[in-house]
């Protein structure tokens, strides 16, 4: 049975890695989309000037310095587009880098079969510095996450320059700006389309608000202007919210309508942050929740059984009472485990293990009879008297009754 609980299961263990290389293939992709749209975009330019250069050389329209400054204006542009291919080339190198260091750190596992295996341990090690740094970048702690990963020199195994835009985006966001969200939409228009996000229409509105806020005639003006430029075009998938949204044009910031007041909420900066942020998961495959919560939960709920927040569990993990062998041995009767564990199901167990030979003490624990009569024996007790394995305490061994399971 030892065995077989320290037997790695690849596939299961896998889940948790899924994010590693899913990142930098959808990252390629991005990569890949940027520069064929660059390349297309700049060569139908050349060859449109190209030909109409050539027409008018050939029909005598176009005089020889224009042809000369039309030849020149193709040479910067392809040169402009050489500078751009070469910096999406670099990044493309750099991302093939990253997937040939996740392969040949995963490839480390399908050689370990059981935790016991000495390589284990500093593979798991590295796996939790990734989910300590995946914490420390979802929550913007973005120069201890780059510090961290220097120093156990995994930068190929961690996603900093992807969490750091992110996070630029957020900040921005959560102070009051919406440039940088709006052009990250324009850059993913139609990735965002395809998830049928509503960020830009969101961000769109927000900028109208602002507009509204400012209670000024030139800019209510404005705004009326930039509701029917960008504001109306989503009236055919967002109806009753355009409608409302245009409705504010009569509702200023002082008023106490609930319908049109959580419009001008400060509130709304945050939830745009929190929309933003769902929006570049979704697009790039990442969970919602840090991988650190997600590992941890599992593990809780693993070990978590209703016997962890029982009457004496909790009393035995509170600061102040003394530590029991049950703390000691379960980790989530722990005082640092027990109240992140409460709020996780229990373990689900496919397989019971009971033992044959179960007897209850007067207390009403169970224990195995050759388990409690060894114990006693090296307690120093006599043949007559068993000891509870928790509490201590000690009875007759005629106060033992045999558990029947049915």
């Amino acid at each position: 049975m030892a065995d077989e609980a320290s037997k790695i299961d690849h596939k299961r263990h896998l889940l948790l890695d899924q994010p590693l290389l899913r990142l930098p293939y959808e990252l390629l992709r991005k990569n890949f989309r940027s520069a064929h749209f660059t390349t297309e975009w700049d060569a139908a330019f050349v060859k449109n000037l190209l030909k109409d250069t050539a027409t008018g050389s050939l029909n005598a329209k176009t005089p020889p310095e224009d042809v000369v400054k039309n030849l020149d204006v193709m040479l910067a542009r392809m040169r402009g587009l050489k500078r751009k291919l070469t910096t999406n080339a670099e990044e493309e190198a750099r991302l093939y880098r990253q997937l040939d260091a996740r392969v040949a750190h995963l490839r480390e596992l399908s050689g370990m079969h059981t935790v016991d295996d000495v390589r284990y341990e500093s593979w798991s090690r590295q796996r939790l510095d990734r989910l300590m740094i995946d914490y420390l970048l979802r929550h913007g702690y973005n120069a201890s996450a780059t510090a961290l990963a220097n120093e156990r020199q995994m930068q190929d195994l961690v996603d900093i320059d992807t969490f750091v835009s992110m996070s630029k985006i957020r900040t921005a966001l959560e102070g009051g700006s919406v440039q940088e969200a709006l052009a990250w939409c324009a850059d993913n228009k139609k990735e965002l389309r395809k998830l049928k996000s509503n960020l830009e229409f969101m961000l769109r509105c927000q900028q109208y608000i602002e507009l509204l806020r400012a209670e000024q005639p030139g800019k209510t003006t404005e705004a009326i202007a930039y509701a029917k430029k960008f504001i109306v075009p989503f009236n055919e998938t967002y109806p009753a919210e355009v409608l409302h949204i245009i409705g504010l044009l009569t509702f200023g910031p002082e008023t106490r309508l609930p319908a049109y007041a959580r419009y001008y909420s400060p509130d709304r900066w945050s939830q745009l942050a929190a929309i933003f942020v769902d929006a570049h998961n979704k697009l790039l495959g990442l969970p919602s929740f840090p991988l650190l919560h997600i590992a941890l939960s599992s593990g809780l709920s693993a070990l978590k059984t209703p016997a962890c927040h029982g009457a004496e569990a909790t009393a035995s993990s509170t600061p102040g009472h003394g530590t029991s062998l049950t703390a000691s041995v379960c980790p989530i009767c722990s005082t640092e485990l027990n109240e992140l564990a409460r709020n996780v199901p229990y373990a689900h167990h496919d397989k019971s293990h009971v033992a044959s030979d179960l007897m209850v003490l007067p207390n009403n624990r169970v224990y195995g009879q050759a388990r409690i009569q060894e114990c006693a024996a090296k307690a120093g007790l006599g043949p007559n008297h068993v000891k509870d394995l928790v509490t201590g305490q000690v009875y007759p061994a005629d106060k033992l009754k045999k558990v029947f399971i049915t």
